[in-house]
């Protein structure tokens, strides 16, 4: 345990030295530039770690919940564990995220030294990380479109679509299924279960957020579908279609 306990340490003051370097290099940038630059490279190295772990090394966690923690799986949850201490501690500092987001953050926080002290649950825990990070760089790429000017392109609605499909496919319907598998067994502990549960609601909460979103961005592309149909429409001249 004090082991984990000194990789967890070691990746909080990892993550802390990498945004300082950040800060340091985009002097001209605002800090939440570097913390987003810090949030963008977690978001991309552990679900590549938390997917290889899921998905190839095992076990799988739809069929072994509850089981007793790898190697592989600790490694993965200490270094996810030191960022997220270090995220929390940045946004109440700057006191940039709603109430949601940081409840996210101290559930997630919660959830990982459980199953870490526990040794046992990494399984699903990885999982669910997979499947909740796995969105996280298109939402940071999002924040920095929108701050260099290009959000309004192309790049920025295939960055919007492929956000909301994840979100829906992986996070909301891939996450029920391991919610499922989590309640259903008889090995992760009660705690464990309710915490689980509790991270699903704040996804729907989340989820409610991006229909929100959706609604908002159809109804402002709606004037303009209608407008470019009425231009492509043909027109009629004395009861008869003009030429073009």
């Amino acid at each position: 345990m004090v082991s984990i306990a000194l990789e967890v340490v070691c990746s909080l003051l990892a993550w802390l030295s990498l945004y300082a370097a950040c800060c340091r290099w985009h002097r001209h940038r605002s800090r939440e530039w570097s913390c987003r630059l810090v949030t963008l490279l977690h978001g991309v190295a552990v679900t590549c770690l938390s997917g290889y772990v899921a998905l190839l090394d095992g076990p799988w966690p739809l069929t072994h919940a509850g089981s007793p923690n790898t190697p592989l799986q600790i490694h993965v949850l200490a270094l996810t564990l030191g960022y997220f201490i270090f995220d929390l501690g940045w946004c109440l500092y700057f006191q940039t995220e709603g109430d949601l987001m940081l409840l996210h953050h101290t559930l997630s926080i919660c959830g990982m030294i459980m199953v870490l002290g526990l040794g046992k649950s990494a399984t699903e825990v990885n999982a669910v990380v997979f499947v909740s990070e796995i969105t996280n760089p298109l939402l940071q790429a999002r924040w920095f479109l929108r701050e260099m000017g290009r959000y309004h392109t192309l790049l920025g609605e295939v960055v919007d679509f492929f956000f909301v499909l994840l979100f829906l496919v992986l996070r909301i319907a891939g996450g029920a299924l391991i919610m499922y598998a989590m309640l259903a067994s008889p090995q992760p502990s009660w705690l464990l279960k309710a915490g689980g549960l509790a991270m699903y609601l704040v996804s729907l909460g989340f989820l409610v957020e991006i229909c929100h979103f959706v609604r908002r961005k159809m109804l402002k592309k709606f004037p303009s579908w209608t407008s470019l149909r009425s231009k492509n429409a043909p027109v009629k001249t004395n009861g008869h279609l003009t030429a073009h």
